[in-house]
């Protein structure tokens, strides 16, 4: 496999790893996609990664689930150890009305990166995101209720994180 091959799997890992921390509510999973003195410009959050992952805890915290999609995932190298990359997505959350009745809010848009590597190891240094539509619906799901459906948790709950089960 090529250098740059794997430069790519490692930046399609990058944003893999990102929405597997925000759908299992992982703080530091999500820290970690990024050098420490990286900048997150997302309208409702400008700042540092840290920060930004708190943040995102605490407004996924309240929700049932989440689980977010990665589509197309563009990526343009300048050089050995930078990159700028387009990824987009779509974010499903059931959050709640005021009333505490379901709601399923549905965000679709596309992150724009600018990624380094330093050390040999590629992280996200710039993160925006663009929002280019969302729908918010009473939930739909009422089926899950009724059929045995395995359910995906958070950590530590997921079925993820028990790998021993797997092996039986």
């Amino acid at each position: 496999m090529s250098a740059r091959a794997e430069d790519r799997f490692a930046l399609a890992d990058l944003a893999a790893l990102y929405m597997r921390a925000l759908d299992r509510l992982d703080e530091a999973l999500l820290a970690a996609q990024f050098w420490p003195d990286a900048r997150c410009e997302y309208g409702i959050f400008s700042g540092g990664p840290a920060d930004f992952a708190a943040f995102c805890m605490a407004a996924l915290e309240d929700h049932a689930r989440n689980h977010h999609l990665i589509g197309q995932h563009l990526v343009d190298f300048a050089g050995a150890d930078e990159a700028f990359g387009e990824v987009y997505y779509q974010a499903w959350h059931r959050s709640f009305d005021a009333q505490g009745a379901p709601r399923d809010l549905f965000i679709a848009g596309r992150y724009l990166d600018r990624y380094e590597r330093r050390g040999g190891i590629w992280k996200i240094a710039y993160r925006a995101e663009l929002v280019d539509w969302l729908r918010d619906d009473p939930a739909s799901d009422a089926m899950l209720a009724r059929a045995p459906f395995l359910i995906g948790a958070r950590k530590p709950d997921d079925p993820l994180y028990r790998r021993e089960a797997m092996r039986a």
